[in-house]
């Protein structure tokens, strides 16, 4: 049986789906869960979402090179469907280009290290519900994907 993993959808680069993944590794072992590529009420798409025990919301902003960080102008989106807005990113770009605002985490294939703390800026109640109900679908339909890989995909 094949490891129950994304396929990548050919939107990210190899060295973004690396540092994806050491990101999460580092976020379950401060307890959070996590969703890759979770569609937001906005329309958008969060490269990392991660939820935990307590129901602290935090998005992770994948940047895989300084061209990456400058074509993007959607990540202030984001900050309206969390509590914390983070960017991960590998050892090799400079902390200095990403915005004060935003917290940092440097990250490789194997794990991760939180190098600045994140804002808090808490989620209204009303945002908060719907980004747990969004979180708990996308993750229950890829679990039943997982046992039925011909099942249709829902659309949140």
């Amino acid at each position: 049986m094949e490891s129950p993993v994304l396929i990548p959808d050919g939107r990210q680069s190899a060295t973004a789906t690396l540092v994806a993944r050491g990101t999460a590794r580092f976020l379950r072992s401060m307890g959070f869960a996590c969703v890759a590529e979770l569609p937001l009420p906005s329309g958008r798409r969060a490269d990392l979402v991660a939820l935990n025990a307590r129901g602290e919301v935090w998005i992770v902003e994948i940047k895989s090179s300084v061209a990456d960080l400058r074509a993007d102008h959607k990540w202030h989106d984001y900050r309206a469907h969390c509590d914390r807005l983070f960017f991960a990113f590998t050892r090799d770009l400079p902390c200095e280009i990403f915005p004060a605002d935003t917290g940092l985490i440097v990250a490789d294939a194997y794990g991760a290290h939180l190098h600045c703390e994140a804002p808090e800026h808490r989620l209204p109640a009303p945002t908060r519900k719907v980004m747990l109900l969004r979180f708990a679908l996308a993750a229950a339909d890829r679990l039943n994907r997982l046992a039925d890989p011909q099942a249709e995909a829902m659309e949140f």
